[in-house]
C-alpha cells in the first residue's frame, strides 16, 4: 500500500508541474526539415465578420499547397480577453498554440514563464528563412518593407516578439448634419473642447422631454467606444504621467484627476457616455442618437447611414452626412492619436522545427495577398509599405464611394487617417504588467461615468479613494522598482484555477487514504 501511495504522489507532483519547467531556447535551425510533418494551431480573433473567417481560411489553405507537409487548425475567438486567458491557462500546462494573434501588453504577460514566447530577432534576420528569406515558398516582405513604426510595436525590451499584422487607429466618427444643426462646422481636427461645447447644446429639451436635435427620447452626444484609449490619448496629449519603459506607474496624477472632473461634468448632463454602459457607439450614431462616436477605425464598416454592418433594424436609421476625422485633441498643432491592432506571437516548443513551422505561416500572414484582402474588410491597413505600394491596394483607395460595400467612403477615409499620418501615432509601454495598467486606466472613466448617473458626490476624496481602489483591484500597487522581477498576471484564469482545485482535492484524498491505512494498521 505504501509503494502505491508514494506512486501516487510521484503522479501528481508530476501533473503539477507539467508545463511550469521552461521551456529549451528557441535557435533558428540550419534548414527546414519538409520531409517531416508538423500539425500547428493557430488562434485568431473574428468579429462574426465571415470575410475575415474566408480570408484566413484561404491563407491556410494557400500556405498548405506552398508547404504540404504543413497542417494548420485555427480557433476563431471573437474577443482578445479571452484569447489572453486561455493562452494563460494553457502556459501552465505546456498547451499554448503554435500561433496566436494577440496584443504586445498581453505578450509580456505570456513570458513571465521561461522561453515560452519565441523572440523574433534571429528569425527576422536569418537569410534562408528571415523575412524575404532565400528559401521560402512565396514572395515575403524584407524588414525594410515593414512601416517602422509598427515593427517598432513588437519590441519589449531588447528584443522583438510581435510580428505586426494589422493596423488601426481611433477615429471621430460625427453626424455632420447634427452639428451645422446646431450651428457649427465641423473643423479639419476637432478638439476635446470644441465637441464638449457642441455636445452640452444637444441635451436641450422641448417641454415633453424629447430632445430639440433629434425629437427623440434619446440622445447621447458623444459616445466612447474605448475608454482605456481615450485616457490614454489625453495624457498623452497633454505630455502627462501614464508609465515609464520600465514600468513605472505615473498614471495616478493631478493630471489625471483634473481629465476625469471634466468627463463627469458632461457625464452628469447626460452629454457623455461610454460603450460599456451604453453600448455599440455605431448603434446609436445610425440612429441618430448620438453626435460623436469614438472607435476604432477598423470599426468603420459599421459606422454611417449607408454602413455595409449596420446593427440596427431599417426603421430606426436616420440618414446623414457622416464626417470622419482624427480622434479630439488638446493641441490641434501637434496631434496625438494611438496607434493599435493585432500582432502575430509565436510560441516555443521542444521541436525547434516545429517553431520554424509557425514561422513560415505566421509570415506567410503579412504576404500582399492575405494584407491587401484583410485590409479591405475593414479600416484596418496593410503593415508593409510592400503591400500599401501595390497597383491592387492604390486602385482600392482610389475607388472610395463608388458603393456601399467593398468601397465604403467612410471606411476608406478612417483607413487614410493612419495612412496619411503615421508621424501622429504613438503606442504605449510594454511591460508585465502593461495590459493591466490599460484596463485599469479605463476602469477610472467608467467608475466617474457611473457615479455622476448615480448622484454621487465627486471630488478630492472621491478620487482619492478611486485612485486606491483601481491601484490595488489591478494589482499597480505590487509592482517593485525593477521590471524584470516583478510579476503581474492579472486575474487566475478559470482553468488554472480549476487545475489548483483538483490538485489541492487530489492531495486531501491522499492525506485520507494514508490516514485511514495508519488507523487500520492500529
Amino acid at each position: 500500500m505504501r509503494k502505491k501511495l508514494l506512486c501516487l504522489l510521484a503522479a501528481v507532483l508530476l501533473y503539477g508541474c507539467h508545463g511550469s519547467r521552461g521551456l529549451p531556447e528557441f535557435s533558428v535551425p540550419d534548414a527546414f526539415d519538409e520531409s517531416k510533418t508538423y500539425e500547428i494551431t493557430f488562434w485568431a480573433k473574428n468579429d462574426t465578420n465571415k470575410t475575415q473567417t474566408a480570408i484566413y481560411e484561404q491563407a491556410i489553405r494557400d500556405f498548405e499547397a506552398l508547404y504540404p507537409n504543413i497542417t494548420v487548425n485555427m480557433r476563431l475567438y471573437t474577443d482578445y480577453g479571452r484569447i489572453y486567458n486561455d493562452v494563460i491557462t494553457n502556459i501552465a500546462t505546456n498547451t499554448t498554440p503554435n500561433v496566436c494573434i494577440t496584443y504586445p501588453d498581453h505578450i509580456a504577460t505570456y513570458m513571465t514563464g521561461t522561453n515560452v514566447v519565441v523572440p523574433l530577432d534571429d528569425l527576422y534576420a536569418d537569410e534562408e528563412y528571415g523575412l524575404g528569406g532565400n528559401a521560402l515558398h512565396y514572395d515575403g516582405p524584407r524588414q525594410d518593407e515593414i512601416i517602422p513604426q509598427f515593427l517598432q510595436e513588437g519590441m519589449i525590451g531588447e528584443h522583438c516578439y510581435a510580428l505586426p499584422y494589422m493596423r488601426s487607429t481611433e477615429a471621430l466618427y460625427i453626424n455632420k448634419d447634427f452639428v451645422e444643426k446646431l450651428g457649427y462646422t465641423v473643423p479639419d481636427i476637432v478638439t476635446w473642447d470644441w465637441m464638449f461645447e457642441v455636445a452640452e447644446k444637444a441635451v436641450a429639451k422641448d417641454a415633453e422631454g424629447n430632445y430639440l436635435i433629434n425629437g427623440q427620447k434619446v440622445m447621447i452626444p458623444i459616445i466612447y467606444k474605448s475608454t482605456d484609449n481615450m485616457m490614454i490619448q489625453m495624457l498623452k496629449q497633454l505630455d502627462a504621467g501614464y508609465s515609464d519603459p520600465d514600468g513605472t506607474i505615473r498614471i495616478f496624477n493631478d493630471t489625471t484627476k483634473d481629465l476625469l472632473y471634466t468627463i463627469a461634468e458632461h457625464a452628469e448632463t447626460g452629454a457623455f457616455s461610454t460603450f460599456k454602459i451604453s453600448s455599440y457607439p455605431a448603434n446609436f450614431l445610425n440612429a441618430g442618437q448620438c453626435i460623436f462616436a469614438i472607435d476604432s477605425t477598423a470599426g468603420a464598416t459599421w459606422m454611417g447611414s449607408s454602413a455595409p454592418l449596420l446593427d440596427i433594424s431599417p426603421d430606426k436609421l436616420i440618414p446623414f452626412e457622416t464626417a470622419v476625422r482624427l480622434v479630439p485633441q488638446f493641441d490641434p498643432g501637434n496631434p496625438q492619436m494611438i496607434s493599435q491592432g493585432p500582432s502575430l506571437c509565436i510560441f516555443n516548443k521542444n521541436d525547434p522545427q516545429e517553431v520554424l513551422a509557425s514561422w513560415l505561416f505566421a509570415q506567410y500572414l503579412i504576404t500582399n495577398d492575405v494584407q491587401i484582402a484583410y485590409a479591405e474588410t475593414e479600416g484596418y491597413v496593410p503593415v508593409t509599405s510592400k503591400a500599401q505600394n501595390t497597383e491592387e491596394y492604390q486602385a482600392y483607395l482610389a475607388a472610395e464611394g463608388t458603393d456601399n460595400n467593398e468601397h465604403y467612403s467612410v471606411k476608406i477615409q478612417a483607413s487614410r487617417l493612419l495612412l496619411e499620418h503615421p508621424q501622429y501615432t504613438f503606442t504605449t509601454p510594454v511591460f508585465n504588467g502593461s495590459a493591466s495598467l490599460r484596463d485599469a486606466a479605463g476602469q477610472m472613466i467608467e467608475n466617474v461615468t457611473k457615479s455622476v448617473r448615480r448622484k454621487q458626490t465627486v471630488d478630492d476624496a472621491y478620487f482619492d479613494r478611486m485612485f486606491s481602489e483601481v491601484n490595488s483591484l489591478y494589482r499597480l500597487d505590487q509592482r517593485g522598482s525593477n521590471a524584470a522581477e516583478r510579476e503581474d498576471l492579472g486575474p487566475l484564469p478559470a482553468g488554472a484555477k480549476a487545475l489548483l482545485g483538483g490538485l489541492v482535492l487530489v492531495w486531501i484524498c491522499i492525506a485520507g487514504v494514508f490516514l485511514r491505512q495508519k488507523l487500520r494498521s492500529r
